[in-house]
């Protein structure tokens, strides 16, 4: 096991990779980031009104996402029948996760159990399915099947950690399981992962800070959909940030290539063109 058990400010355990580097959630709370992030960023509170709901939870870890918002569309419609996919790397993960659970209601709790054990839970209102594996290859079954998701949530560790789940040529892929009326959202604020979003041929909006933030925070992530006008536009700051290197995105063209090339290819990309720099924006930004 490379991960340790973190507890975080809403009180939720989450966990700390050592692979990585990084957390799996927001140290300001891992439940907390679920809702503000994903749930309630994607709008399903509003479209639990539906009789059915299609949801494609990438990088699927410990599961808070995907109880998050099976919680919202149950609480306004517990008819809502849900078809969910989940994808992850790694199937440890959710098993180990199955200790953390207990902020969760029960039945939230059941599914994720059954999740973490058999990468299956159906019952009268839910048909989910965790995949595992390269999230790059997994993805082409949903898309050969058509699946159309309303909601999709993008939480792979951050880009710099994980380029291979934050390239264009991926995106492409995630928005083709994109419904016309659905929504992408991710904690990423990252000026590569917004192009990279345009470049897929999405519209892209923030995710504006809750009451709870960092100093140095300007934006709780991105929602993405194939219009624009439900979408919280970007603010001046953030339009311009997309102008910088910072925005030159990550590139994959073959689906299979590791974390330092893909790293190399945008830095030789960024070498190549003649763009403000990033840090030139945060000082006119006054941005530590």
């Amino acid at each position: 096991m490379s991960w340790t058990h973190l507890l975080t400010q809403d009180g939720s355990y989450t966990f700390f990779s050592s692979e990585f580097g990084e957390a799996f959630h927001s140290r300001q709370g891992a439940k907390t980031e679920a809702f503000q992030k994903f749930a309630d960023a994607t709008r399903l509170a509003q479209k639990a009104q539906q009789p059915s709901l299609k949801l494609l939870d990438v990088c699927y870890g410990l599961g808070y996402n995907t109880a998050a918002a099976l919680e919202v569309i149950w609480a306004v419609n517990p008819a809502c029948r849900v078809e969910l996919y989940g994808l992850e790397l790694d199937a440890t993960v959710p098993m180990s996760a199955i200790a953390l659970l207990e902020p969760w209601a029960a039945p939230i709790q059941e599914v994720l159990t059954t999740l973490a054990k058999h990468q299956v839970c159906q019952h009268s209102t839910l048909e989910a399915r965790v995949l595992i594996g390269d999230a790059r290859q997994t993805i082409q079954s949903l898309m050969q099947g058509g699946f159309q998701a309303d909601a999709i949530f993008l939480d792979p560790f951050s880009p710099r950690r994980c380029p291979q789940l934050w390239t264009v040529d991926f995106f492409q892929r995630v928005a083709s399981c994109l419904a016309q009326t659905g929504i992408l959202s991710t904690y990423s604020r990252s000026a590569s992962v917004r192009t990279a979003l345009i470049e897929a041929g999405l519209k892209i909006g923030t995710i504006p800070l809750g009451e709870v933030h960092g100093s140095h925070d300007w934006a709780q992530g991105t929602i993405a959909a194939w219009g624009g006008e439900l979408l919280e536009p970007l603010s001046q700051m953030e339009q311009e940030h997309l102008q910088t290197r910072a925005a030159i995105p990550y590139r994959d063209p073959c689906l299979n290539d590791g974390a330092e090339t893909i790293l190399a290819r945008q830095a030789q990309e960024q070498r190549s063109v003649t763009v403000e720099s990033t840090s030139s924006w945060r000082r006119r930004w006054g941005i530590s």
